[in-house]
């Protein structure tokens, strides 16, 4: 079994220190970080900086939209589907500079005032239609993957319309397309429905992407909290999974210490013990856990 593998998301991570997309780069390289995942704050923006630094980017996100009118995406909103193929095309371009494998195909929220129930079949269907779409562009530019991540709609956003899953499978069959995969946060899945287990086995086929963080509080995954790393770690690696899990939490202290603390404690919680590796800091790590 392989060892797995860790991303920075450096819209969460070194946020504290680093305002900029260079800097964050630049210390993910530091900590011991091969590779990187971006929200969609840099869509084109300073992708020299990756190069650079000589970081994979594994992950980009779709533009949400208009964040001023309450947008987080906008696959799924009725009457946008102008606008969602425009960033869709943004995105795409960008991956292809980049060289990115992923893209994070944001779903968007149920409107203001709207019963969840009342709006599903539309917003699905718009959902499929736009994802249809997508595919076929994707498929044009080679090995690309778009990707569905469920967010929890308890404590993250109550009106972000992909919540579980099992929502994302549902819809994930009714397209039919390969180049579509599932985002498994499993922030967002323990909260959503616990089960962590069972979702992993059950859902493995389909997942294109993973991502951590420590739950209630969303920080590093060996910070107390309700999911146990290691066993999971090393269920993951039991299934053979092989992409990149993406660390997408905030650290916890201020300046946020996590240059040394995001990377020693995915090592600590996960292959001190099975591996005997002494952790005396971050330098040291990078080539281990990212091999």
């Amino acid at each position: 079994m392989a060892p797995l593998r860790f991303a920075a998301n450096v819209a969460w991570l070194f946020a504290a220190e680093e305002p900029g997309l260079a800097g964050r780069l630049e210390a993910a390289g530091r900590a011991g970080f091969r590779a990187a995942e971006l929200g969609w704050d840099w869509l084109g923006q300073e992708a020299a900086a990756l190069r650079g630094v000589g970081l994979e980017t594994v992950l980009i996100n779709t533009p949400p939209g208009d964040l001023d009118q309450g947008d987080k995406g906008l696959g799924a909103v009725p009457g946008r589907q102008p606008e969602f193929r425009e960033g869709l095309a943004l995105a795409v371009n960008y991956a292809k500079a980049l060289a990115c494998p992923r893209i994070h195909l944001m779903a968007g929220r149920i409107p203001p005032r709207a019963e969840r129930a009342a709006v599903a079949t539309t917003m699905e269907d718009t959902f499929i239609e736009n994802l249809r779409y997508a595919a076929d562009l994707l498929a044009q530019v080679g090995d690309m993957v778009g990707l569905l991540e469920p967010i929890n709609s308890r404590i993250t956003d109550p009106r972000y319309f992909l919540t579980t899953p099992h929502q994302a499978a549902a819809i994930l069959e009714k397209v039919g397309r390969p180049n579509l995969r599932l985002q498994l946060d499993i922030f967002h899945c323990q909260i959503m429905d616990g089960n962590l287990t069972q979702n992993l086995e059950t859902y493995f086929p389909l997942i294109g992407h993973i991502q951590i963080a420590q739950v209630p509080g969303r920080h590093e995954p060996d910070s107390p909290g309700e999911v146990n790393f290691p066993y999971l770690f090393q269920l993951l690696e039991t299934l053979g999974y092989d992409g990149y899990v993406g660390c997408e939490y905030k650290p916890q202290g201020e300046p946020a210490p996590c240059t040394n603390h995001c990377v020693t404690g995915l090592v600590k919680t996960t292959y001190h013990t099975r591996c005997n590796i002494h952790v005396p800091g971050a330098s040291a790590l990078g080539s281990r856990i990212n091999r």
